[in-house]
């Protein structure tokens, strides 16, 4: 390359960068910010969004937690970037005063681990489980991640990467650290195959992934809905006295909330259900249904029929 053409790429370059740095800024004064809060002597969770992904808000819309240990943090889901991660461990740091020894995920939605390289190349160690292996080395992964670099510019780029787990896990499993310990629950295929939920028993937190959203529609997507539901009533048993959902605010009351995401699940398979029995098309059994209860709820408009026309078609299949 000549030094003419050289400079000309950069001054390109350069040039570009100036032209979207005011956006970038406006983007990060916009989105919620990273900031720890206490849950109990030893967690802490940062809360995203109520809100579709989006160049604004960072994909900055689902949950995250920690425990801090004599060894180290255990981190629960990554979040939706790498500069959102950057900004986690430097919370953690700030709060514990040390790095990050784990980093447990609920499952592998893109919202949970677009931020996973970045504990990764920290020295984290990390644990999934193994049902969200079809999904990582799948078509649909790399599309995702492929669309998010478009749409969720310039937080998930070129350098974002999908990232599998150190511990590919079956069953329940314990870490257990400077005389911490915590279970992970295998409690899907629920959300999605892979559900992990995290317990800290000695001090009754629960980190529940995507099986709890507070104060906004669930995302249901391919989820299996009848074995979500049991996964709810597998995990009341544990009687948390704090739950951190997936998505939305902080729950001291375990019991009301996720019976609102399992009556909505029920609501859901109750309706479609009927439609899929009575082989009643989608858009009328849709448009006859009593939405009421719920339409009150953030991303009702963007989630609903999606999450409907999902349970109808696997209410289909169940009535077979």
């Amino acid at each position: 390359m000549s030094p003419s053409s050289f400079s000309r790429r950069r001054f390109t370059a350069a040039l570009a960068l100036a032209c979207a740095a005011p956006a970038v800024l406006r983007a990060q004064e916009a989105a919620p910010k990273v900031v720890a809060r206490q849950v109990s002597p030893s967690a802490w969770f940062v809360q995203g969004a109520s809100a579709l992904g989006n160049p604004a808000n960072r994909n900055f819309i689902s949950n995250a937690g920690f425990i801090a240990t004599p060894e180290g943090a255990v981190v629960i889901d990554a979040l939706g970037s790498p500069q959102l991660a950057r900004e986690l461990l430097a919370e953690i740091r700030r709060v514990t005063g040390r790095g990050v020894s784990h980093v447990v995920l609920t499952h592998y939605h893109a919202d949970h681990i677009y931020g996973l390289q970045v504990f990764k190349e920290a020295g984290a160690r990390i644990v999934a489980h193994r049902g969200a292996l079809e999904y990582l080395h799948s078509a649909t992964a790399t599309q995702r991640l492929a669309a998010s670099r478009e749409e969720l510019a310039p937080w998930i780029d070129a350098q974002t990467r999908l990232v599998p787990a150190d511990l590919w896990i079956e069953g329940r499993h314990e870490l257990v650290l400077g005389g911490t310990r915590i279970v992970l629950l295998p409690v899907g295929p629920a959300h999605t195959p892979e559900d992990l939920v995290v317990h800290l028993p000695a001090e009754k937190v629960l980190f529940a992934g995507d099986l709890v959203f507070r104060g906004r529609i669930p995302f249901v997507g391919q989820a299996n809905s009848g074995h979500w539901i049991k996964a709810l009533e597998q995990v009341l048993q544990l009687d948390a006295q704090v739950v951190v959902p997936g998505h939305g605010e902080l729950s001291t009351s375990a019991r009301q909330d996720m019976e609102t995401t399992r009556d909505y699940l029920a609501y859901l398979r109750e309706h479609m259900g009927r439609a899929a029995r009575e082989m009643q098309p989608f858009d009328e059994a849709y448009a006859r249904t009593d939405w009421s209860r719920f339409e009150h709820l953030p991303l009702f408009r963007a989630a609903n029929r999606m999450n409907a026309y999902n349970t109808y078609l696997l209410m289909e299949q169940e009535v077979k």
